[in-house]
C-alpha cells in the first residue's frame, strides 16, 4: 500500500507543477518558500529542538514519578499549531475578503487564540496535577536501590 500511496501523492504533486508553472508568481512562491525553509531549519528548528532538550533535562533532573515533559509538549504544539491556523486572521492578512464573505471582522482572532492557548495549558495542567496527586504527590522516585536490612 505505501507504494501506491508514494505514487498517488508524486502524480498530485506533478499535477500541481503544471498548474503552478504557467502562474506568473512562481519566482515569488519560490523565494517565499526558500525562504520558510531557511528560517524554520536555521532558526526555529535549533530553538525549539533547544527548549525541548533543556525540558527533558530538567525532568529528567527532578526524577519525578510524573514526568512533566509531555504535559508541558502537548499545549504548546498545540498553540504552535493553532497559530498556523489563526494567523492569517491575527495579521489581518485578507480582511476585505474575510469581511466580504462573512460579515465579520479579523478582530476577535488574537483574543480566540489567546483563550484556546490558556485553555490547553489549563487542561494540560489540570492532568498533570490529578497525575500527581494520583501518584501520591510529588515525592520523588528514589533510585538508590533496595535499603539494607535494619
Amino acid at each position: 500500500m505505501r507504494p501506491a500511496v508514494l505514487v498517488l501523492c508524486l502524480a498530485v504533486s506533478g499535477y500541481a507543477v503544471t498548474i503552478v508553472l504557467d502562474d506568473p508568481a512562481l519566482p515569488r512562491m519560490l523565494l517565499w518558500f526558500l525562504a520558510v525553509v531557511v528560517l524554520h531549519d536555521g532558526v526555529l528548528l535549533p530553538l525549539y529542538s533547544g527548549a525541548d532538550r533543556a525540558l527533558v533535562r530538567l525532568s529528567a533532573a527532578r526524577r519525578t514519578r510524573v514526568p512533566l515533559v509531555n504535559h508541558v509538549r502537548v499545549p504548546v504544539l498545540g498553540a504552535g499549531l493553532a497559530l498556523l491556523l489563526f494567523l492569517p486572521g491575527i495579521i489581518g492578512q485578507g480582511g476585505d475578503v474575510h469581511l466580504g464573505a462573512t460579515g465579520l471582522d479579523q478582530r476577535p482572532y488574537l483574543g480566540n487564540w489567546l483563550l484556546l492557548v490558556a485553555a490547553m495549558g489549563a487542561v494540560s495542567a489540570t492532568v498533570y496535577a490529578v497525575r500527581v496527586l494520583r501518584a501520591g504527590g510529588c515525592s520523588r522516585i528514589d533510585r538508590s536501590g533496595p535499603a539494607g536490612p535494619p
